[in-house]
């Protein structure tokens, strides 16, 4: 029986390095890039691809690749700035880069690939209709009013050293009552539902114009740079560079206005996301 144990655990091994595992966190814009990353190395390479979608949040998804369960997926510069590497939130974006591709190389063994274009960063959002009638145009007029409100904020929102605890201490925010925890993908409809009047959602998320919300500009510039980039075990591009270079021929190509639109193409126009990333692919990486 053991003996069949071990030829069983060493066949899984070898199956397990013949093929890429591309992992996503828990939100849109996460699964629409790992399937982006996922068509493209399955477009230029003969490795099958393995996909684990909406794995889970940012430690959930860095705990899985630093166990070697999952390749690669796509984080954030800021993120791993702030709530990996437990850095105070800078602005300057190359040095935030540098740092991070640096301390992952030297502390994990994983490597940052050339970011994908677009900062995705938190956005304070309020109803357009609340932004107007109270003249909300940053975060700072916020604190005007935040006293008389409510607020909803992500689990993660609430326990990052870039969240809630920081951003309220920069801008002297205070609400009727402590936030209100939830899931992300949810606060979006609480705000333009009125159960809550202030959210902390994300700039490039598609579901801001539909609803008819307005993000508050950061005047104190207290959000770091959030680029993101695929984020791969050294092992893997050591072993496949053919995956470094159809990983690099995305490098750029994602602005932040065409993030918004892929992911209005998948949270308002319900398109499958298989499809969306397989057109775009065509259209800007031939």
């Amino acid at each position: 029986m053991k003996r069949v144990f071990l030829l069983a655990l060493a066949l899984s091994g070898c199956a397990r390095r013949d093929r890429i595992v591309v992992a996503a966190k828990n939100f849109t814009e996460s699964d629409l890039l790992a399937e982006i990353v996922a068509q493209q190395i399955e477009r230029r390479t003969a490795l099958p691809v393995e996909r684990r979608f909406h794995l889970g949040g940012t430690f959930v998804c860095h705990q899985a690749i630093t166990a070697g369960q999952i390749d690669l997926y796509v984080e954030y510069t800021g993120t791993a700035f702030t709530a990996i590497l437990k850095q105070p939130p800078i602005a300057d974006r190359d040095s935030v880069y540098r740092f991070v591709a640096a301390a992952y190389a030297r502390d994990f063994k994983l490597r940052w690939t050339a970011p994908l274009g677009f900062n995705n960063t938190f956005a304070i959002l309020v109803r357009r209709a609340d932004a107007e009638r109270y003249s909300l145009r940053s975060i700072a007029d916020l604190a005007r009013v935040a006293p008389r409100w409510k607020a909803g904020f992500g689990y993660e929102f609430l326990e990052r050293a870039d969240g809630f605890t920081g951003l309220a201490n920069v801008y002297g925010l205070t609400f009727s009552q402590p936030p209100t925890a939830m899931d992300l993908g949810l606060t979006y409809r609480a705000l333009a539902d009125g159960r809550v009047d202030v959210i902390a959602g994300n700039s490039t998320d598609g579901q801001i114009d539909k609803l008819a919300l307005v993000a508050l500009r950061d005047d104190r510039g207290y959000f770091p740079p959030y680029q993101a980039a695929p984020v791969v075990r050294a092992g893997v591009l050591e072993k496949y560079p053919v995956v470094g270079a159809a990983l690099a021929e995305l490098g750029g190509k994602i602005s932040d206005a065409e993030m918004r639109r892929l992911n209005a193409l998948a949270d308002v126009e319900h398109e499958d996301i298989a499809e969306i990333a397989r057109t775009w692919l065509a259209q800007r990486v031939p």
